[in-house]
């Protein structure tokens, strides 16, 4: 089945074909999909941007393609109690009359397989972009979500045609416990990185070594561990840099008490994340689960040598001694043991970070990304 399929769309690719991106905010497709709606554009084809009103619809329309709105609630996991929703989408989807429908992240994966099959829309593709916080909490209202969405990501992935993973570990977990069946998996790493925009310009301004960590201030970043390695070596002669905003409403917010710390030179919220990147010499992710971490890839492009956890999503990124450090999660010894170890080594250091931007222009480059997305799409 699936094999017709794919001929039948290879077929019909000659021509030109319409395809949809379904979100549940247009920040996600403007910051993480342009660069394939742009390839699709410019290649003839009809592309619309299905999401909610937002501040990017202007920039998505600024790409070429149409962009269609509609609501969605970004609380709640049942379909079921969301009924409505589900018969928007349908709304939304029917008169497109849409050869391919890529869905992304949870909610659009689930109501977006329902509503494009009803739809008769011939390839319906979900990506799972990462599993969120759920999976990494043992509480009890943790599993229970947990077991809701792995039952619902069942009943979605038997609609849709393919099921597109960032990491091979969140691939493995839906295939093993039958939450997607083997012949639907499609792995492609990452939503990709511009190398040609991240690269160092090897201006450094700083005379102490600076130690940069990028992330939302949630304790599931690792945040304590960088903290508590910054308390560790703050008799060494370097700077330990956090940039991130709190998140008051997420229960696994940090306090700004707690960032607030002597050790740790925290700038909150910043839009010149390339710039702050350029000024480090050691990026530093102690997370305790991702998709595929977009700073990691960013400082791996502008050639950083890298110390994060042997966590899912993280070591997609970095291959231990070769471009970085992988260390256990939750663990603020061996996090200081490695930071320390390229502190004392600047050949090691540099050794790493031309490693780094290797791996990021061969394996995550944006255009490398979009070539296999459209060999999915067969155009």
């Amino acid at each position: 089945m699936d094999y017709v399929l794919f001929r039948s769309m290879e077929k019909k690719s000659m021509k030109k074909i319409k395809i949809g991106f379904l979100s549940h905010l247009d920040l996600n497709l403007y910051l993480f999909r342009a660069s394939i709606i742009k390839e699709l554009v410019d290649k003839g084809h009809k592309v619309y941007a299905i999401c909610p009103s937002g501040d990017k619809n202007d920039a998505l329309e600024g790409l070429g393609c149409e962009v269609v709105n509609y609501e969605i609630s970004r609380k709640g996991l049942n379909p079921f109690a969301e009924v409505l929703t589900i018969k928007k989408i349908y709304e939304v989807l029917k008169p497109l009359d849409l050869d391919i429908l890529q869905n992304f992240t949870a909610k659009p994966n689930i109501y977006g397989s329902l509503a494009g099959k009803k739809a008769k829309i011939p390839l319906v593709c979900n990506a799972v972009t990462g599993l969120g916080s759920f999976y990494i909490d043992d509480s009890f209202k943790s599993r229970v979500v947990k077991t809701i969405i792995n039952t619902l990501y069942k009943y979605a992935n038997n609609k849709a045609n393919r099921c597109i993973f960032q990491n091979s570990d969140d691939m493995k977990y839906f295939v093993e416990n039958g939450f997607v069946d083997r012949k639907k998996v499609v792995l492609i790493k990452s939503s990709g990185i511009d190398t040609k925009v991240f690269v160092s310009q090897k201006v450094h301004k700083n005379k102490k070594l600076n130690i940069l960590m990028i992330a939302r201030a949630i304790w599931h970043k690792g945040i304590k561990e960088y903290y508590e390695a910054a308390f560790l070596l703050k008799n060494l002669d370097v700077t330990f840099t956090f940039i991130g905003d709190t998140d008051e409403h997420n229960p696994s917010c940090a306090s700004k008490e707690f960032l607030q710390n002597a050790d740790v030179r925290w700038l909150g919220y910043r839009d010149d994340i390339k710039e702050q990147i350029e000024e480090c010499d050691i990026f530093v992710l102690p997370s305790y689960r991702e998709g595929v971490p977009r700073t990691l890839l960013e400082a791996a492009s502008m050639g950083k040598p890298i110390v994060t956890t042997d966590a899912v999503g993280c070591r997609e990124v970095v291959d231990d001694g070769i471009n970085g450090f992988l260390v256990p999660i939750k663990d603020s010894k061996a996090l200081t043991d490695k930071i320390k170890i390229l502190v004392e080594d600047k050949n090691m250091r540099s050794e790493f970070g031309e490693a780094s931007r290797k791996k990021a222009v061969e394996e995550f480059d944006v255009k490398v990304v979009v070539e296999q997305y459209l060999r999915l799409y067969g155009v």
